[in-house]
């Protein structure tokens, strides 16, 4: 799996949806913290 493409996804989706990391993260029920590990690729978890 390519943790940096992902991360660069899911930036460019949230960024499209007008969403920050932290309302996405509150959408998700998770926190603004593991968003931004996601979207710099250092965990998917």
């Amino acid at each position: 799996m390519d943790e940096k493409r992902i991360g660069e996804r899911t930036a460019a989706l949230r960024t499209e949806a007008n969403l920050t990391q932290a309302a996405l993260a509150k959408a998700l029920d998770g926190s603004d913290k593991t968003v931004s590990k996601w979207e710099t690729g250092v965990s998917l978890r």
